[in-house]
């Protein structure tokens, strides 16, 4: 008798395996955080822990508590959504667009590559916190599992080229693609890109080919 994870494994694997055309759906990321336990603590209280609003992709989640990011100019987005679990180092994920509120300059980068990024203050209940490097524009990127990855010849680190049909179709160059077992199949973009191609959450788009310029 084979057990439920292998079972559900198999039924996935064959699912992913019908889908070899390359086509994926699209998550568009609002702006959002992630926090250290250090700071989780400085902002909502000694031993908070984050409460779940929302179950994500993998081990993260939306959680139901929230913060306000402010720039130096001193203004300020209010209710920014903090992503759980806790990470080593605090994050925050925000577009183009809301650096001209806050009157910052991020980088554009990978999720994780936080190092000499922008700086700002997170105010949350309990505390603040001067976050000196940390603030980051996501770069575009793929979420795969093994089995899709490996359906469609591509790696975990590979970068590709993306189609987009429809109202206002284009092509996204150079999209990292990240591979993990507990990963969905989809394609993240922040809301400035979502908006620029008249994607929404669900829409469906095309890996056309590996990209040339890596």
């Amino acid at each position: 008798m084979y057990d439920t994870d292998t079972i559900a494994k198999a039924v996935k694997s064959v699912l992913e395996g019908l889908n070899t055309d390359g086509q994926i759906k699209v998550g568009v990321s609002q702006r959002h955080i992630h926090l250290s336990q250090e700071d989780l603590e400085i902002l909502f209280g000694k031993g908070y822990e984050l409460t779940v609003k929302k179950y994500l992709m993998g081990r993260e989640f939306a959680s139901n508590e929230v913060v306000t990011l402010v720039g130096p100019s001193l203004k300020s987005i209010e209710n920014v959504r903090v992503l759980g679990p806790v990470r080593k180092n605090t994050q925050v994920e925000i577009s183009r667009t809301d650096t001209f509120v806050l009157k910052v300059s991020p980088p554009v980068r990978p999720s994780g590559n936080i190092e000499g990024s922008e700086k700002l203050v997170i105010v949350g209940p309990k505390g603040s916190v001067y976050l000196k490097e940390g603030v980051i524009i996501a770069n575009r990127h793929i979420h795969l599992t093994p089995e899709y990855a490996a359906m469609n010849g591509i790696k975990d680190n590979d970068y590709v080229d993306v189609e987009i049909e429809g109202i206002k179709p284009t092509r996204f160059y150079d999209v990292q693609v990240r591979v993990r077992d507990d990963f969905n199949v989809e394609m993240h973009i922040d809301t400035d890109d979502a908006n620029a191609a008249g994607l929404k959450n669900g829409a469906k788009v095309t890996i056309i080919k590996k990209s040339d310029r890596r």
